[in-house]
């Protein structure tokens, strides 16, 4: 009898996916193993997307994108429907502390990732009561675990999702999700008495490029990713996600098309019939675009009826990222560290409302070499620091670049007690048009659109086309949003979609 890992799985259909971003590596893995023939056609030289890693001279190694890792079993399940050893090919560590915070008067504070110990932290460095931090998080879970099986695993698009008994279980929690409010407002109301403890949650709007000022108090269920399951590390970085995924694909016969990037998705009698690139033109009767959806129906789409008002949706927050090799080692800091603007609501009001990047703003600092000395030389360290900035609308970019690294390291500079610059000894910076060029992002926006009103969710486009036959969508700028999970939830649903037919 043959084992599971040798076990020959009969061809079904050849399926293209568009783009080796995570979305599109969990697709293939998820479509090869149910049996179907996958072609991934990559643009760049590599896999990953935003997820890609590179280095500076020194010997300084950087995940590009994105860093924090949270339900990692949305991988190992991947492996696990694949019949592997999740272990074999990725580990990872559960991370505690979470994040260090650095707030604009001085206060220094550890979120740990035990809820209790987190809380009587912030009662010992806030003066907030412990209490009302359990409580808060304890009402994040249950609303996670009632909403989460439909608003996240499932389509939203679908008929029979509304039958399903995770649907019920939701509908009976609509009440305590605060659909009415905004996530600040719940945020005020749970923690009124400090200032610092409400921007330390209105803060988790940035994971999915929003505003807490404006996004709906639904998202304050986020906190429960890092304090009820838990964040984490992978072994090797971010990138070995990717790179864990690329080679399972490989192994269940997916072929990488690397440096032929699509130039158009083939249709006829309103039915994808293939694609096409500089090479060749390809048969395909499904095609999978892990691509943006504003670039997929502008570019590879001309002649066909875009979903305009999906479309138009608002775009998300895009980012600004200075890569920096550091000269010394920093013992205050973590892996994830965070220093605050002093007024949140301006700093979101100059992102949103005036598509700029305000005077000050709350900075990002990612440090992998905490967790892989080898990511840095002896004594020095690699600082991904990060700033929330607008979607590219045709800014000044070299100017808002050259203002806010001056902001930046001042800030830096001013709560780590030293001069930062003199210190940096490699640097790069990846503004929203690199992101937009290097990742087919409409404008740098790093989660398609944003989530700034209560019916963010159901605008967001389908994994599956309505017009079209056999084309279908996964990745940040589709149900269920940006992110490494959902990324990879998206890459769930539209495996399902293509199987279930």
């Amino acid at each position: 009898m043959k084992s599971a890992k040798n076990k020959k799985y009969t061809p079904k259909q050849p399926v293209a996916i568009i783009g080796a971003g995570i979305a599109g590596l969990a697709a293939a893995v998820r479509l090869a193993v149910a049996g179907n023939a996958v072609t991934v056609f990559e643009a760049s030289g590599t896999f990953g997307g935003k997820m890609h890693q590179f280095s500076l001279p020194g010997g300084y190694r950087f995940d590009a994108g994105p860093s924090l890792f949270t339900l990692p079993q949305l991988v190992d399940d991947i492996f696990r429907l694949a019949h592997r050893e999740p272990a074999e090919y990725f580990r990872y560590e559960r991370l505690d502390p979470i994040t260090n915070y650095f707030f604009a008067d001085g206060t220094l504070l550890t979120a740990w990732a035990d809820a209790q110990k987190f809380a009587a932290e912030v009662e010992t460095k806030l003066g907030a009561p412990a209490a009302a931090v359990t409580q808060f998080l304890a009402r994040s879970g249950k609303a996670y675990d009632a909403t989460a099986g439909t608003f996240l695993h499932k389509s939203l698009h679908k008929a029979g999702t509304y039958l399903s008994p995770e649907t019920l279980k939701a509908v009976a929690a609509l009440p305590q999700l605060g659909l009415l409010g905004t996530m600040h407002q719940r945020h005020a109301k749970a923690f009124g008495n400090d200032p610092r403890l409400v921007q330390l949650f209105d803060r988790y709007a940035t994971y999915n490029g929003s505003d807490p000022y404006q996004a709906p108090a639904t998202l304050s269920m986020i906190p429960h990713l890092e304090h009820g399951i838990g964040a984490f590390y992978p072994e090797g970085g971010i990138y070995a996600i990717a790179e864990s995924l690329a080679r399972l694909a490989e192994e269940f016969g997916v072929k990488f098309r690397y440096n032929e990037p699509v130039e158009e998705i083939i249709v006829a009698d309103s039915r994808v019939t293939g694609l096409r690139t500089a090479l060749d033109v390809y048969d395909f009767g499904r095609v999978v675009s892990n691509m943006d959806v504003m670039p997929t129906y502008r570019r590879l789409l001309p002649g066909q009826p875009a979903p305009e008002r999906t479309l138009a949706q608002p775009r998300s927050s895009s980012a600004l990222i200075f890569y920096w090799g550091i000269a010394r080692e920093f013992p205050e800091l973590d892996l994830h560290n965070i220093f605050f603007s002093a007024d949140y609501e301006r700093e979101f009001q100059a992102i949103f409302q005036e598509k700029t990047v305000g005077d000050d703003m709350t900075v990002y600092v990612n440090v992998t070499s905490k967790k892989t000395p080898t990511d840095a030389p002896p004594g020095h360290e690699n600082w991904f620091v990060m700033v929330n900035v607008p979607h590219d609308q045709g800014q000044d970019w070299d100017a808002l670049t050259a203002k806010t690294r001056r902001v930046v390291l001042r800030k830096l500079s001013q709560a780590l007690g030293t001069a930062i610059e003199p210190m940096i000894a490699a640097e790069k910076a990846w503004t929203p048009p690199g992101i937009a060029a290097d990742t087919s992002s409409f404008g740098g926006a790093l989660y398609g659109s944003s989530s700034n009103n209560a019916l963010a969710a159901f605008l967001r486009h389908p994994n599956f086309s309505g017009r079209l036959e056999g084309l279908y969508f996964c990745g940040g700028s589709v149900h269920p949003g940006g992110g490494i999970p959902l990324c990879l939830l998206s890459a769930k649903i539209v495996s399902s979609l293509i199987n279930e037919e």
